[in-house]
């Protein structure tokens, strides 16, 4: 039976990825060597490095000096690094969930925070909108998608200090300009490779300005002067990346990706629409695109379970929404096809003439 792999992540990736990882495993660009045991200096693993930031620059049109860099210990490990790098005295943030929040408690480590915005009121179903950012805050942080709770911020905020964002769940799922953000970062288990690399996209002239002293590991400047080869970088996620970087480029680029995620979002929440043993949670203005959130109406409630069993037998996996919230959790990622969003909407049209009083 074909799975259709739902998952919040690390999330599918492309047979292209998978099938060409594989192959590198076992023999790496014809070295006769695994990729998991080559040298991350020889020839061909930096040649891998150099592609898989040129598409990266290529496919977001990144404007020069910028650099992309390529680093471990996840957005978890960004919530301090861009404090440490950035905070001198006071950042604003907007509280979206819970890794929002973990960014603001890691931030307050390093200075003041000041969130400007929080639908935390309404257990993180909106955007907050109509924030003003005080002048004398050094940079504005935002988590662009909120995974567990099914909110995106698809417009670049208009502020009046520099930029950053938290892009780890809709990581290149459509067109951004770059030239707006100061710092861009994200785990790329999302959208881009398996666990293990986080991208981040850095404007050079922003970095060496906190006026404190940072470790070597956790300063920015450090990657940018080695090429993200101070130490061994994580190599096969990022040989991942690249293979789907590539297919990224084969499929027409992110205006290609962004009008082929709108159409599954679209057939997915209008079927939860629809259909009254369903409806979504969060507010119809910031649904995401990446995580449809939604759960059974409350005359159904008690077939919830039911339900996860009946996408088990049509090989829907990864449904079950997070342990916080409950319900059910479609992640709509880049690989996915828009065939397994219609093995769902179907499955929810089946279980609803099942069930329907």
């Amino acid at each position: 039976m074909k799975k259709h792999n739902f998952y919040a992540g690390p999330c599918i990736l492309s047979p292209y990825t998978i099938k060409n990882t594989i192959a590198a495993i076992e023999d790496f660009a014809g070295t006769g060597l695994s990729l998991l045991e080559i040298s991350h200096r020889s020839k061909p693993f930096v040649a891998v490095m150099d592609e898989t930031r040129a598409l990266i620059k290529e496919l977001m049109n990144i404007p020069e000096g910028y650099e992309v860099l390529f680093l471990g210990g996840g957005a978890s490990m960004q919530f301090c690094m861009v404090p440490y790098n950035m905070l001198k005295k006071k950042a604003a943030y907007t509280d979206t969930g819970t890794w929002a929040k973990n960014a603001i408690k890691e931030a307050r480590f390093f200075g003041e925070v000041e969130v400007v915005g929080s639908s935390a009121d309404k257990n993180y179903n909106y955007i907050p909108k109509g924030y003003s950012i005080p002048a004398d805050c050094e940079y504005f942080h935002y988590t662009s998608n909120n995974t567990i709770y099914g909110t995106e911020v698809l417009d670049t905020p208009e502020v009046n200090v520099p930029l950053i964002c938290d892009m780890s769940s809709d990581f290149m799922s459509h067109p951004v300009d770059v030239s707006k953000y100061e710092l861009i970062y994200a785990g790329a288990q999302k959208n881009l490779g398996p666990a293990g690399v986080t991208i981040v996209i850095v404007k050079k002239d922003a970095v060496g300005k906190s006026g404190r002293p940072i470790p070597t590991m956790l300063n920015y400047q450090t990657h940018i002067d080695k090429e993200s080869m101070f130490n061994t970088p994580p190599v096969l996620p990022i040989y991942s990346c690249l293979m789907t970087l590539r297919w990224y480029k084969e499929l027409g680029g992110l205006k290609e990706i962004e009008k082929r995620n709108i159409a599954k979002a679209k057939l997915l929440y209008d079927e939860i629409d629809r259909n009254e043993l369903f409806m979504g949670t969060a507010e119809m203005e910031d649904r995401s695109r990446m995580n449809v959130c939604f759960v059974m109406t409350p005359p159904y409630k008690e077939f919830e379970d039911e339900f996860i069993k009946y996408c088990d037998t049509k090989g829907i996996m990864g449904l079950k929404g997070h342990r916080s919230v409950g319900g059910f959790r479609a992640s709509l990622y880049n690989a996915l096809p828009i065939e397994s969003v219609q093995v769902l909407v179907d499955a929810m049209r089946e279980f609803e003439t099942m069930k329907r009083k």
